[in-house]
């Protein structure tokens, strides 16, 4: 597809209302858009709660904010605001009402619409559009709207930065644990993380261990990390910082998570536990890349400077809020996940890393 035609210095609006990993996964979109477009002012919208995981984000020219239940003076105040401001908006999402944003924002617009009639009656108004496609990857979806666009495809996860000094200083080497994701469903045991930390500090390894400020997470956390040797960051780092520290870590184990996905664009050694999460829809992005895509269920698979963990039970992955398919429930693929297995995904991993560093 020939790329859309804008004017010299264009400005443009990406519209990504989701959480805050799938947030961070629109940003190889944006930096599409930047190295097709170097001059040109590019802005994010995006919920309150989830800007800072675009903080500092070198591919932006700035990030406007709404919140995530708007009233519906709010919404048309917000559309008023943005009404033709842009050469181009691009929704990431088929939802009514990131795509109404996106054509209200601009007099070009591209959003992928599904196979119904509101997205027969969408793809009218937009300019350009991009089917819906069943099992496909979240970055992928963000790259298949940069065909759309007739735009180079840049597949690569962009962290975080800040210009401040180190956040936390580590006189030894060390792994990061990240044990809360935000719903129960998505946990591993906390017999399972006491075991592998205590495993990676037989392993000349000091444990920092992070999590949000939440306040039912950090009391998850004060029943998990009773040993004082644990240092705990929750609730210590902005989203810059912690990109920072996970860049120098060792090793990274954490669930199916934002975190996780952060993670691995920063280029740590990654370990991800994944239970009901299809990974083919939302495994983690490598650095460098996902050439060969995650198969729905397995034992241990390494993509780049990632090992995704499973426990293949019969049923995984099967996309539900748990066993009981709410997000308080437990889900038996990752409570029968073997502390054994996933270390020997991180002692894997810790022998790469210092291949690598043995290389460098």
């Amino acid at each position: 597809m020939h790329r859309i035609e804008l004017p010299e210095r264009p400005r443009i609006l990406v519209v990504a209302l989701r959480r805050l990993g799938d947030v961070l996964l629109t940003t190889p979109l944006i930096r599409s858009l930047r190295r097709t477009w170097p001059e040109a002012t590019i802005d994010a919208l995006v919920f309150a709660g989830t800007a800072g995981i675009l903080e500092g984000n070198p591919d932006l020219n700035g990030v406007i904010t709404m919140p995530a239940r708007p009233t519906t003076a709010e919404t048309f105040t917000l559309a008023a605001r943005l009404w033709k401001r842009y050469a181009l908006a691009v929704s990431t999402q088929s939802g009514d009402r990131p795509t109404m944003f996106a054509w209200a924002a601009a007099r070009a617009h591209v959003a992928p619409v599904e196979a119904r009639l509101s997205g027969t009656v969408k793809r009218f108004w937009l300019r350009r559009s991009v089917p819906v496609v069943a099992g496909v990857h979240r970055v992928e979806e963000m790259l298949r709207l940069a065909d759309a666009l007739g735009i180079a495809r840049v597949p690569e996860l962009v962290c975080p930065e800040t210009a401040a000094r180190e956040p936390v200083a580590a006189d030894t080497p060390y792994a990061i644990i990240h044990a809360a994701p935000m719903f129960r469903y998505k946990r591993w045991t906390q017999d399972g993380w006491r075991e592998l930390a205590t495993a990676l500090q037989k392993r000349g390894l000091a444990i920092m261990a992070t999590g949000g400020p939440d306040a039912t997470e950090r009391q998850y956390l004060d029943g998990l990390w009773q040993d004082p040797s644990v240092r705990r960051l929750d609730g210590c780092l902005s989203w810059p910082e912690l990109a920072a520290l996970l860049k120098r870590a060792k090793v990274f184990i954490g669930p199916d998570t934002s975190v996780t996905h952060l993670a691995t664009a920063s280029g740590c050694p990654t370990i991800a536990l994944y239970g009901p999460t299809d990974p083919r829809l939302w495994g983690p992005w490598p650095t460098g890349g996902l050439r060969d895509m995650w198969l729905a269920s397995s034992t241990t698979q390494r993509r780049g400077n990632v090992w995704l963990v499973q426990n293949p039970l019969p049923c995984q992955p099967c996309q539900k809020e748990g066993c009981d398919r709410h997000i308080e429930s437990f889900s038996r693929c990752l409570d029968e996940l073997a502390p054994r297995q996933v270390l020997a995904a991180v002692d894997e991993a810790l022998r790469a890393e210092q291949r690598n560093a043995l290389n460098s």
